[in-house]
């Protein structure tokens, strides 16, 4: 790879500033000053650093995000914060949310520029487990909870008309209540509908409170994670979503 490309993957500048860059003798590889942009490195083993600062390639990049109530989950937004603006310090290009939590949920959220992996784990044949902590306004009977493990009708419908029910899901109850004495579950879906926990919740004649995402397939919310702060997936991650 061409050194300049490599500095343009960081986002250090457009190949006018990088040319300039290592002209004034800011970038060093192994140790020593580059003097043309064009010399070809190996991104794999070659030491590049800018102003002292060391950089290592990965074709792609995987953030775990506690995605904080308030932020929308999208890359733009003209009224919002954004999550992509949480990571803004990370300059990476491309990267985007593996699906999206409303802005008045918080939780996990996968941050990836790796379009192969975002597709595997949203399409609907996939069926990836997704598990919410969810607050509920009263608590769950047992016909109730029976009903949201075998499908509720939330008002979709099947390409000939027919109602679409939700696919079977688990619930589990998690606490008799919250802070404000509020009951707390654990439900665990398969499908990734539009505002599916809170329409599944209202046909049991419930509401949903408070709503945070823990899981998503293998993946885990780091709970050392406060609302609005990230990481980079570990390799223990990485090898549970078969990232190569």
């Amino acid at each position: 790879m061409r050194l300049d490309k490599f500095l343009a993957d960081h986002n250090i500048g457009t190949r006018k500033q990088i040319k300039e860059y290592i002209k004034n003798g800011r970038c060093k590889v192994n140790g020593i000053v580059a003097s043309k942009p064009d010399v070809h490195i190996d991104e794999n083993k070659d030491e590049i650093s800018f102003d002292g600062k060391e950089l290592t390639y990965s074709k792609f990049h995987y953030y775990m995000l506690n995605k904080p109530v308030g932020v929308v989950s999208s890359t733009t937004d003209k009224k919002a914060s954004t999550v992509i603006e949480l990571l803004k310090e990370e300059n990476v290009r491309g990267l985007s949310p593996c699906g999206r939590l409303d802005i008045d949920t918080e939780g996990l959220l996968l941050l990836t520029d790796d379009g192969e992996l975002i597709h595997r784990l949203l399409s609907p044949k996939k069926h990836v487990d997704k598990t919410y902590e969810v607050h509920i306004r009263s608590k769950l009977s047992e016909k109730d909870k029976a009903l949201l493990e075998e499908g509720v009708d939330i008002g979709d419908k099947n390409d000939d008309g027919s109602i679409k029910l939700t696919l079977p899901s688990k619930v589990s109850i998690y606490s008799d209540g919250d802070e404000n004495g509020n009951p707390i579950i654990l439900l665990t879906i398969h499908e990734g509908r539009f505002h599916q926990v809170k329409r599944m919740l209202e046909a049991v004649g419930n509401e949903v409170l408070f709503l945070k995402r823990l899981s998503m397939g293998p993946l885990q919310l780091d709970d050392s994670l406060t609302p609005g702060e990230y990481r980079e997936l570990n390799e223990e991650e990485m090898n549970a979503l078969n990232i190569k």
